[in-house]
Order: C-alpha cells, then sequence, then structure tokens
C-alpha cells in the first residue's frame, strides 16, 4: 500500500470524523500496521501538503497536519460513494445510493481543444473520479452538473462547452456501453472472491491492530472503485447488479470491524 493513498484511506476513514488533524508521531503509528515505513509517511505528507490536500497545524502541543478545506469537500464526496448501500434494501439486492439526485439527462461536456497525452492522462483520473465518461478525446457525459468540472477544466486550462439532453428509450444500453458496465461487473465479483478471504483473517478473536490493518485493506481496495463506478442510479443498473451485492458485503464487514478500529486509532491518537 503505498503512503499516499494510505493517508487518503486514513483521513477519509477514520480522522475526518476525529477533527481532521493528527499529530506527525501518531500519522507514523497509524500506518505501521500497514507496512509503510516513517520516511515514506513523511514524504507522502510532504506532496500531500504541496498539493493542497493537507495542511500544517499544532495538535497538542506536537506537529501535525490537518484536511483542508477542499480535501474535505472532496473525502465527504467520497464517503456518500465508499459506503453506498441502502440499509433499507434486502441484501445483496439493495440499490447503491448516488452522490446526487439523477436529473433524468445526460449532461455533457465538449472540449475545445484535445489536450495532449499527458494533460488527457491527467483530466481522465480527475473526471472519471466524478463519474463522467468518455465519448471520445474530446467528449464527456456524466449524469449531472458537477461545478467541480468547471473548476478542473479551469485549473487545466481547457476551455469546454456544456450541454444537458434528455435521455431516450436506449438510456440502459448507452448506460451499460460507455460505462463498460460488463467488465466492472466482473471486477466487483472478482474483487468480492478476494475479501471473502481477506476478512476471514479477522474472524473471531482478533487484536485492535489487527482489526485496523485488515479493515484498512479492506477500504484501500473498495475505494478503487470510486475511479471507475460512476455510482449510476438503479434504473441503468443491469439486473442483480454485482456492484450492489459487493457494496453489501463491504458495508457488513467495514461495520463489523470498525469498532476495534477504531479503538486503535484513538490509542493512536492520545499516545504521546
Amino acid at each position: 500500500m503505498h503512503a499516499r493513498s494510505a493517508l487518503f484511506d486514513l483521513y477519509g476513514d477514520h480522522l475526518r470524523a476525529r477533527g481532521a488533524r493528527a499529530p506527525v508521531a501518531a500519522l507514523v503509528r497509524l500506518l505501521a500496521p500497514l507496512g509503510v515505513q516513517p520516511p515514506a509517511v513523511r514524504t507522502a505528507v510532504s506532496r500531500m501538503v504541496r498539493q493542497g490536500w493537507l495542511e500544517p497545524v499544532r495538535t497538542d502541543g506536537q506537529p501535525g497536519y490537518a484536511l483542508t478545506t477542499r480535501a474535505r469537500r472532496r473525502l465527504d464526496e467520497a464517503a456518500v460513494r465508499i459506503y453506498r448501500t441502502d440499509q433499507d434494501g434486502d441484501g445483496p439486492d439493495a440499490v447503491p445510493a448516488t452522490t446526487g439526485r439523477w436529473d433524468r439527462h445526460w449532461h455533457l461536456c465538449i472540449l475545445r481543444e484535445v489536450p495532449n497525452a499527458r494533460r488527457r492522462e491527467q483530466l481522465v483520473s480527475q473526471l472519471s473520479f466524478l463519474g463522467w465518461a468518455p465519448l471520445s478525446d474530446g467528449a464527456w457525459v456524466g449524469l449531472r452538473h458537477d461545478t467541480e468540472v468547471d473548476q478542473i477544466l479551469e485549473v487545466e486550462g481547457i476551455a469546454a462547452d456544456r450541454f444537458r439532453a434528455p435521455v431516450g428509450n436506449d438510456a440502459v444500453e448507452f448506460a451499460r456501453r460507455v460505462w463498460k458496465l460488463d467488465d466492472l461487473g466482473a471486477s466487483y465479483d472478482a474483487w468480492l472472491a478476494e475479501a471473502k478471504a481477506l476478512v476471514a483473517r479477522a474472524d473471531g478473536e482478533v487484536s485492535d491492530e489487527q482489526a485496523f490493518a485488515v479493515r484498512s485493506e479492506l477500504v484501500h481496495e473498495w475505494r478503487k472503485f470510486l475511479f471507475v463506478d460512476p455510482g449510476l442510479p438503479a434504473e441503468l443498473l443491469p439486473a442483480g447488479w454485482a456492484g450492489a451485492r459487493a457494496a453489501t458485503f463491504f458495508d457488513a464487514h467495514a461495520a463489523r470491524l470498525g469498532h476495534a478500529a477504531g479503538r486503535f486509532v484513538d490509542n493512536c491518537l492520545t499516545v504521546h
């Protein structure tokens, strides 16, 4: 697990609800069970400060780092998509939650210029995280008018036109093709098989540290779907959607391990 990814997971899953800050020494202690060495933690923290995700603070008289406003907003949005099953649903058929109500329109973004390979790669990563899919090198489709898309384009210096079009009778087939739902469903099934083996390591009586490590790895692997799953509404998903089964499994075991993992985090934060 890379230190930067582990830090994002840690802040998003635990520290966001604990003041969104932590001393450097606590960050080192918290990432140790994940195999992340202290120099890697400090290097990743410095990089995240330069990128505007963290800012230096004093915590209980110790040097530490807190989430920036931008990072809090991003992690709040990510949390909705990470813990996404409808708790009133029926087990494996629970419907994934989306980050906003769908207005039954496709939202289109047409770039006025096609960026070079490096900028295009950055753009693909950022827009995919927001649930948008490429129709071509210069055209993207999403489910809602994300203002963050405008912010990304402004930062990248790319001009674009935005449109809204009503969905047609082929909406389900269009979504299946554009967002590659067949491949995504297969990825969910593969993840579920691996996740079952992972959480088996935390069956029975385990230490708080073990629960934290297993849960952290579970969250880390699940979080990768943020970049490939757009969070489509149920009416656009295939029957028996594999993502719903996987989400139900994830939520159940994240909750099962959550109390012990939380105790480990609290202990690490209070040690001086």
